[in-house]
């Protein structure tokens, strides 16, 4: 898309069609990246039938798909020999130390997508499945772009945050353990414990082993929907996991991570935090969409609702601060007695 913004292209018939036409070069990148094409190419040149023969594809058909690509300035043709272009080669080629991983789990959100009209008109996902439950290439690639946009994002987030006084963080839903990792290197002599799905465990302790953190990042396996949370901890951090959830389900999942506090602990949620009229931030709100094509109760929430959540969980002092990053991280204060879930009162 050209310099000029959105909303000013989709006023203009050129713009509407440019908007309409965004998905073919998206599905030639992402057919590309599924087939391992910059991979088999490599460093050097080859033909489209060198090619075609290397990863089991029609070579006529392959030879359509890299001539889109040089059109697309990812690969360059001289004679009939193809090539990847320098962003190609840095970013696309599995080798690469800066290869982006995360763009497989962009293939099947390609599915999902493809339902938007239907999840629309009936209100949720067509078809939805929880994480544990979605098949191990799926989960693994899921992982896999969580931990990339995870591991580069971290240390700048948790910079962010005043640890004095923090030495233990649970990281509910944690995924690959990237915050968690975050928070342990901090410097304060943290320990952080991740709080995840039974599937995602062995990915997480690979990732965590690879930082060599065994020692100091724990992982425990559980729903945080329905499992206890433990008790005592100074941190209890959301990343990326309210909009997950429903209202009801992010009203009880506070409330647990409340408990789950020491007096004087905080509660961090960090997500796409919506303005009041849930137009803005633009990224916000496509992933609202893809909250309703992914999930059956999914969506992105605006400060108000997480406010409303923290209060009701007796958290105070809430306060919002912005990351370099189109997040937002919204703190609350355990310093009260907590009103339970059965509608008793239970020390702090």
């Amino acid at each position: 898309m050209s310099g000029r913004s959105e909303a000013s292209l989709a006023i203009t018939p050129d713009g509407i069609r440019e908007i309409a036409y965004a998905f073919q070069r998206s599905r030639v990148l992402l057919t590309a990246y599924e087939l391992d094409l910059f991979t088999t190419v490599g460093v050097g040149a080859k033909s489209s039938s060198e090619v075609a023969a290397a990863i089991g594809t029609d070579a006529r058909a392959t030879d359509r798909l890299m001539n889109a690509l040089c059109a697309m300035g990812l690969m360059r043709k001289k004679g009939n020999k193809f090539s990847n272009s320098p962003t190609a080669s840095r970013f696309l080629v599995q080798d690469s130390p800066e290869f982006m991983s995360g763009l497989m789990h962009t293939v099947y959100l390609w599915n999902t997508w493809s339902t938007l009209t239907q999840a629309v008109r009936q209100g949720t996902a067509v078809s939805s499945r929880r994480v544990n439950d979605r098949g191990e290439e799926w989960l693994t690639a899921f992982i896999a772009a969580m931990h990339d946009r995870a591991s580069k994002q971290a240390p700048d987030v948790v910079a962010q945050l005043d640890l004095s006084g923090v030495s233990r963080v649970l990281d509910v839903g944690g995924g690959s353990g990237a915050y968690a990792t975050a928070f342990a290197r901090a410097g304060h002599g943290i320990r952080a414990t991740v709080l995840d799905l039974p599937n995602v465990v062995p990915l997480a302790k690979a990732h965590i082993e690879e930082e060599r953190l065994s020692d100091r990042v724990s992982i425990v396996s559980g729903d945080y929907l329905t499992d206890d949370l433990g008790t005592d901890f100074d941190l209890v951090f959301l990343s990326a996991i309210i909009h997950s959830n429903s209202v009801v389900q992010n009203r009880l999942l506070i409330q647990n991570c409340a408990h789950a506090l020491r007096l004087g602990g905080r509660v961090i949620v960090q997500d796409f935090i919506m303005d009041e009229d849930r137009t803005s931030p633009t990224q916000g709100a496509l992933f609202a969409l893809n909250m309703l094509v992914g999930t059956d109760v999914g969506d992105t929430y605006t400060e108000a609702e997480v406010h409303t959540w923290m209060d009701a969980a007796g958290l105070s002092g809430i306060a919002r601060k912005e990351t370099a990053f189109g997040t937002s991280l919204i703190v609350g204060r355990k310093q009260e007695k907590i009103l339970g879930v059965d509608g008793g009162r239970h020390d702090g």
